[in-house]
């Protein structure tokens, strides 16, 4: 898990320098980070399916066997998508009072929507050039591809006794000043199909999740007909 210190004014977040292998974030290093995920579930799960249908191929009695199988490739990205989806967790409150204080902060930085979705979620919705991004006190998820994918990062601030909106606010900062830096600096826990995370994550955040896959897909704009013309 990354840790983000004091936000700074420049465009350029200076925990990037603590990182400065990793390639930058961007809409090709995105879309490969995603590949690889997607090529490594199939790793994982293929050979079990494979096993299986061998295994009944050859010894019908051996369904139990085959069963087994098929369990271990259900299960293994299943402990991959909760493993992103612990990123949003719950953390523990640091005290009401200064939990007031904190999301009175945080409310100045949203409008009204982002203020009611997060009242509602505990997750600020933030449209962003490389997707729509929730974020939470301790890690982030990135929505992508029409809300098809989601990137799961870990990331958290450098004084874990802020009350969680502080936390909120401090990584929505960071993330508005420089958005691939951002997601350079935090470690990417799981890339996969929303459904995946949606299932893993607290039911109270899923409005959040739904509503940030509506916005990462294409508004219809109704055409108005012109005005006729007559031969």
């Amino acid at each position: 898990m990354e840790v983000l210190g004091e936000p700074t004014r420049a465009d350029v977040l200076p925990e990037l320098a603590s990182v400065h292998w990793r390639p930058l974030a961007d809409e090709r290093q995105l879309r490969r980070s995603g590949r690889i995920w997607t090529a490594t579930t199939v790793a994982h799960t293929v050979p079990f399916i494979g096993a299986a249908a061998g295994l009944m191929a050859l010894q019908p009695l051996s369904a139990p066997v085959a069963l087994m199988a098929i369990a271990h490739a259900w299960v293994i990205p299943e402990l991959y998508a909760r493993r992103g989806a612990n990123v949003v967790g719950r953390k523990p409150p640091a005290g009401d009072a200064a939990e007031r204080r904190a999301l009175g902060l945080l409310g100045d930085l949203l409008d009204h929507d982002a203020r009611d979705l997060y009242g509602q979620t505990g997750l600020v919705l933030e449209r962003g050039r490389l997707g729509v991004w929730l974020v939470g006190a301790a890690g982030a998820l990135l929505v992508r591809d029409r809300g098809r994918r989601v990137h799961c990062y870990c990331v958290r601030v450098n004084e874990p006794s802020l009350p969680t909106g502080d936390r909120v606010a401090h990584l929505l900062l960071a993330l508005r000043s420089d958005e691939a830096g951002f997601a350079t600096v935090a470690n990417l826990s799981f890339s996969g199909a929303r459904w995946r995370i949606r299932r893993r994550i607290d039911a109270d955040m899923r409005p959040a999740l739904d509503a940030a896959a509506r916005t990462t897909r294409p508004r219809l704009v109704a055409r108005t007909p012109g005005p006729r013309h007559s031969a």
